[in-house]
């Protein structure tokens, strides 16, 4: 009846929703889908623009220059994961303290997320850098 499509192989079977059924042999595997049993805590822009201590127009400007990550819920309203302010908070430091505008606050905030990779690689290998780190 529910037989996996011909030449399909391993423990994944399809599930409820097209998600992958795992059995006890898969659960152990390093390639395991994992799925969250509570959903995650959203901000609203209200919630974000209180907590960060920013206008909602300005936090709906830096959601159009993609400065902060956003999703809309069912409604149609914005909604923020919980380090939304932390984030906030981390633009306007580069605001004003380097004076940047916000299209180069972009560029510079992903050369950080890059050398924290890095950075994180070279301290997995258990290789360390003569000098300090950059963030």
């Amino acid at each position: 009846m529910n037989q996996p499509p011909a030449g399909a192989s391993g423990p994944r079977r399809a599930g409820v929703g097209n998600r992958p059924v795992l059995t006890g042999a898969d659960l152990t595997a390093s390639t395991a889908v994992r799925y969250a049993l509570v959903p995650a805590p959203r901000l609203s822009l209200d919630a974000v623009a209180h907590r960060s201590g920013l206008h909602p127009d300005l936090i709906r400007r830096f959601v159009a220059l993609g400065l902060i990550d956003a999703e809309r819920d069912a409604a149609g309203h914005l909604v923020f994961e919980p380090t939304a302010p932390a984030v906030l908070a981390r633009i306007q430091r580069l605001r004003t303290g380097l004076c940047l505008n916000y299209a180069s606050i972009g560029l510079v905030l992903d050369l950080l997320d890059r050398i924290s990779l890095l950075e994180a690689a070279l301290r997995g290998r258990g290789t360390r850098s003569e000098t300090p780190p950059w963030t």
